[in-house]
C-alpha cells in the first residue's frame, strides 16, 4: 500500500492512485469506482494547512455511489508544501494561483493515459474553506461544471477580510488584492447551476454572515436570469463541536457527508 494511503480504508486505497497532472506537475489523488467504465468526477479542493489525503471517508462515499474523485494539493500544500501559502494573510494570493490550475486539471483528466474513465460531461467542483472560495470564484467564469459543493467557505471575501469581520485574526487586504479573486464582485458572469453550501453558524474562522449575504445575492442573481433559486441549497447547523466550529462539522460530519453524496448523485448520476 502507498504510504500516503496508510490511513485509508482498504476499499478506497485499492481504487486510488497518486499522479501528477498538467504542465504545473500538480500532485493529485485520483479514486475511481472501477477504473474501467466512464464515471462522473468531482474535483475537490481542500482548505489551508492540510492536504489532498484529508478525509478519505468523503472519497469512499463518492466511489461507492459511482462517482470518481480528483483531489489536488493546493499550492504550497501537501507534496508541494511551502509555508508561504499556508499563511491566512496569503489566501487571496493562494486563490489567484489555484484558479488556472483548475483548468489544467480538467485538460489532464482527458489525457489518453486515463482511457476515458473520467466522464467530463458530468463533472462537479467543490472545496472546503479556501478551496471553496476558489471554487466559487471559478464558477464566475465560463466553465463545464454541472454542479458544485462547498463547505465552511464564503463567496464574500470583502466581508471575510474586513477588520470588523469578527474573525480572531482579521486581515485587511487592499481592494486591489481582493478584486480579482472575490466571487461577490464577479456574480454577473455566474451561470446558474446547482450549488450545495454547508456551514456552521458558529464558525469562528469563516463567519457565516459573509456567506449568508453571498447566498442571498446569488439567489437574486438566479432569479434575475430566470433560474430557480431553489437550485441553491444552503444548509447550516447552530453549532457542531468542531475545532473553531470550522473544520469537519464535528458531530454532524456524517450528516454533512451524506448530504453531499445525495446532492452529487442527484446532479451527476441522472440525466
Amino acid at each position: 500500500m502507498i504510504e500516503r494511503f496508510a490511513r485509508f480504508p482498504r476499499s478506497l486505497a485499492e481504487k486510488s492512485r497518486l499522479v501528477r497532472l498538467g504542465p504545473g506537475d500538480i500532485p493529485a489523488l485520483l479514486a475511481h469506482p472501477d477504473w474501467e467504465c466512464p464515471a462522473p468526477v468531482v474535483l475537490w479542493l481542500h482548505g489551508r494547512t492540510v492536504n489532498k489525503e484529508l478525509d478519505p471517508g468523503r472519497y469512499l462515499r463518492w466511489i461507492r455511489a459511482g462517482i470518481a474523485a480528483c483531489a489536488i494539493d493546493l499550492p504550497g500544500h501537501g507534496e508541494r508544501a511551502e509555508s508561504l501559502f499556508q499563511d491566512p494573510a496569503r489566501t487571496p494570493e493562494l486563490i489567484h494561483h489555484l484558479l488556472p490550475e483548475i483548468d489544467q486539471i480538467l485538460h489532464a483528466l482527458a489525457e489518453p493515459r486515463f482511457n476515458g474513465v473520467f466522464d467530463l460531461e458530468r463533472i462537479g467542483l467543490g472545496g472546503m474553506s479556501a478551496g471553496g472560495m476558489a471554487t466559487l470564484r471559478r464558477l464566475c467564469d465560463p466553465h463545464p461544471f454541472c454542479c458544485a459543493a462547498v463547505e465552511a467557505s464564503t463567496g464574500n471575501l470583502g466581508a471575510l477580510f474586513h477588520p470588523d469581520s469578527g474573525r480572531p485574526v482579521p486581515v485587511d487586504h487592499s481592494e486591489q488584492a481582493l478584486d480579482p479573486v472575490d466571487p461577490a464582485r464577479h456574480l454577473e458572469t455566474w451561470r446558474p447551476i446547482p450549488l450545495l453550501a454547508l456551514h456552521s453558524e458558529a464558525d469562528q474562522s469563516v463567519p457565516i454572515a459573509g456567506m449568508r449575504s453571498f447566498i442571498d445575492d446569488l439567489k437574486n442573481h438566479y432569479a434575475d436570469r430566470g433560474a430557480d433559486p431553489a437550485m441553491i441549497e444552503f444548509v447550516t447547523w447552530p453549532e457542531t463541536g468542531a475545532d473553531m466550529e470550522h473544520a469537519g462539522f464535528g458531530r454532524f460530519a456524517n450528516e454533512a457527508k451524506n448530504r453531499q453524496v445525495r446532492f452529487l448523485r442527484a446532479h451527476l448520476l441522472t440525466d
